[in-house]
């Protein structure tokens, strides 16, 4: 799971739909990236990182938890 950027979105105020929407993919593809299934592309965590004000170095990281 990433950790990060589900407390990021979580603290923004964002469900995982309003993420998927900003982003143009689905609900069912930004709750893949968040638990860590799926990579996304670079532009993805671009519009990650100016959505939600972290780097993507840290919304990028994968925790056992």
């Amino acid at each position: 799971m990433r950790k990060a950027l589900k407390e990021a979105r979580q603290k923004a105020g964002m469900t995982q739909r309003d993420v998927a929407d900003y982003l143009g993919i689905t609900e069912r593809y930004y709750r893949q990236i968040e638990a860590g299934q799926r990579t996304g592309d670079f532009e993805l965590w671009d519009s990650l990182e100016d959505l939600l004000k972290i780097h993507q170095r840290l919304l990028r990281v994968i925790s056992s938890d």
